[in-house]
């Protein structure tokens, strides 16, 4: 394949962290690695310092105020003439909201092709009722004609890439959606890998050697069910004393959980880390026994993939792609979701003993290398680019 010029839109990129930006970071890396030239255009805060790459092209906007860590922004659709500039063979916008209009709306003038990715499902119920308009009525209305956004922005991708086969099944039920391609996210083996050393992290965070140590890292919103693990701590720490739960990273519902340990009388059980660099992050899954995902929202979960290519097991809800990618009794343990008993049944069992999981835990992280993942978003490129006649997909 020839060197492309490939322009990423985005609604999410540093300083937010998330699933999102972390898959960008990664294909980023390994694309450059490859000799390809990738562009960033994303929105950002009003205010933000010009980025130090010439390669970052920073949009501002409005605060998002049920998520202030993200922006919508207000004018981004002048970025046609700086693809001109930079010869870019194609656009690949990793979310559908205003930079990835934006993308295609530059697709369809400048006649480059466009792949669209789905990261998140939009129409999840606590999305909804969280991030989505609180008159029930304008809810409604809201969730509806975000559902045909969607169909209406992927429709007109010349191929749309989801992270796992439960959201390709889902994606294609939505109708009319063609060319879905399961391109999942990786996981960079040289930072997170089993030789990370984890006893600098448990000497900050005070944990004994024989304590054990359950991980949940992600954001603090409430798409991401944290009740049902710290439900779960109570339920464990009732019985031993040896448990830590340890819950890194930020978002809109910090208090709203930190209150909740409290009134679930867990505080000292529980350490609150705020948002973590990603230079300390091998540090802290080897400082962990385990990693616990309750959510029933993940499309994938970079962050279980991270944990198990250092080789811990993962506990999550099975649900969605967790489901799919957590095997029972081999890379970790499933539970019913938002059941905080079975949640704590599947802890414990772990913690029990960790031993058997980490052979298949490792084994299931090498499948998700960034190298055989980019390779597959690659042949994507590839696809799409010798299929392109010049025109704009626009199916009905």
């Amino acid at each position: 394949m020839d060197k492309l010029g490939i322009a990423f839109y985005t609604d999410s990129y540093l300083p937010a962290v998330d699933g999102v930006v972390s898959s960008i970071l990664n294909f980023r890396a390994e694309l450059e690695k490859r000799g390809h030239r990738v562009y960033i255009f994303s929105s950002c805060k009003i205010g933000t310092t010009k980025p130090n790459s010439s390669k970052v092209f920073l949009y501002p906007g409005i605060d998002f105020k049920p998520y202030p860590q993200y922006s919508m922004a207000l004018f981004p659709y002048n970025s046609l003439s700086k693809l001109k500039s930079l010869n870019i063979d194609l656009i690949h916008a990793h979310t559908p909201l205003v930079m990835g209009f934006a993308g295609l709306m530059s697709a369809k003038l400048g006649r480059y092709p466009i792949i669209g990715s789905y990261h998140t499902v939009v129409n999840n119920k606590t999305v909804v009722d969280d991030y989505y308009p609180k008159n029930k009525q304008l809810k409604r209305l809201t969730s509806k004609y975000m559902l045909k956004y969607i169909q209406f922005f992927y429709r007109r991708c010349n191929a749309t890439t989801v992270p796992s086969n439960v959201i390709a099944r889902m994606l294609k039920n939505y109708g009319g959606i063609e060319n879905i391609q399961v391109v999942p996210n990786s996981v960079d083996l040289l930072t997170f890998n089993p030789k990370a050393d984890g006893s600098g992290m448990r000497n900050v965070l005070k944990i004994k050697n024989r304590e054990k140590t359950v991980l949940y890292l992600g954001r603090l919103s409430k798409e991401k069910k944290i009740e049902v693990l710290l439900k779960a701590a109570a339920v464990i720490t009732r019985k031993r004393e040896d448990v830590k739960f340890i819950i890194g990273g930020a978002g809109p519902a910090e208090v709203h959980y930190k209150n909740l340990a409290k009134k679930l009388g867990i505080q000292r059980h529980v350490k609150f880390l705020g948002h973590v660099e990603r230079k300390k992050l091998p540090g802290l899954y080897a400082a962990a026994d385990l990693l616990c995902l309750p959510s029933t929202f993940e499309t994938q979960g970079i962050v279980s993939l991270e944990a198990m290519a250092t080789g811990k097991p993962v506990v999550g809800a099975n649900y969605l792609a967790l489901r799919e990618l957590i095997k029972n009794g081999r890379n970790g343990e499933k539970f019913a979701p938002g059941d905080h008993l079975d949640c704590a049944r599947k802890i414990e069992k772990v913690l029990n003993d960790s031993s058997p999981y980490i052979r298949d835990a490792l084994s299931t992280a090498k499948e998700f290398s960034v190298e055989k993942v980019t390779d597959r978003l690659l042949d994507v490129y590839d696809l799409v680019l010798s299929n392109y006649n010049g025109g704009f997909t626009d199916r009905q």
